[in-house]
């Protein structure tokens, strides 16, 4: 995770927070989160971070875009402490 996180910083602060290698540094970091456990931290990067600047940047309907759509959806869904109102807002 160290390094995860050290590379996902390295390359916003290098090529900026809405660039494609950015963002698909990002989505590896959450779903490394995602697998330790970290939900939370998990899915607030990709919902407040990750997601808005690849529609913002890529567009709504980019694979890389697709694919942080669908890392939220699972984090959300394997998250054992969401509720049905968690994954209906999103």
């Amino acid at each position: 995770l160290v390094l995860q996180r050290r590379t996902y910083a390295g390359f916003g602060a290098w090529l900026g927070g809405s660039h494609e290698s950015t963002i698909l540094n990002g989505c590896n970091l959450a779903k490394a989160l995602g697998m330790t456990g970290l939900w939370g931290e998990s899915t607030a990067l990709l919902r407040d971070q990750l997601l808005p600047a690849a529609q913002r940047s890529l567009g709504a309907d980019h694979d890389l875009t697709l694919i942080t759509e669908q890392n939220l959806a699972v984090a959300l869904r394997d998250n054992p402490e969401s509720t049905r109102d968690d994954l209906r807002l999103n």
